[in-house]
């Protein structure tokens, strides 16, 4: 595996602005004084990535009770992300990375291993940016199934 960019707790999270699936732009600027929750996923609609994004819907509540807001990114396009939100009663904003350039800069793109191969792709992740836009926890290659569960507890909500 090669040596590419992981962020850890502490380091400045890397700005982004990318469009939701209606096509706004939404920054991490936009968030600034607020606590996200931002988490990076390989597609819209399949299996892995339906499970978590209802599992970050039905803990929604209490996740922006405790003061988080949450973000997915993933590199399917504005229209694809507008089905899959449409399709799962997603509450929260869905972000495009077409080019991968967001994901790359997270660490959250690169090699990983899938079936004992080693491929480039999307490498499931989640981060935790505190008010003054650092990190504050940086997980790589989480588990779809019981991720946001493991997230709650951590976080204490």
């Amino acid at each position: 595996m090669s040596d590419q960019q992981r962020l850890a707790p502490g380091d400045e999270a890397p700005e982004f602005s990318l469009p939701d699936a209606d096509g706004n732009a939404v920054s991490l600027s936009d968030y600034r004084g607020r606590s996200v929750v931002v988490y990076f996923y390989p597609a819209a609609s399949t299996p892995g990535c339906t499970k978590e994004a209802c599992d970050f819907r039905d803990n929604l509540a209490a996740l922006n009770d405790a003061g988080f807001h949450v973000l997915g990114i993933s590199p399917d396009k504005p229209e694809k992300l507008a089905k899959f939100r449409d399709a799962e009663k997603l509450t929260f904003p869905l972000l495009s990375d077409v080019d991968k350039s967001v994901m790359t800069r997270w660490g959250a793109f690169g090699e990983k291993k899938n079936y004992g191969r080693i491929v480039q792709g999307v490498i499931r992740s989640t981060f935790v940016v505190d008010p003054e836009g650092k990190i504050a926890k940086a997980m790589y290659n989480v588990k779809a199934t019981g991720h946001v569960e493991r997230l709650r507890r951590e976080l204490g909500v």
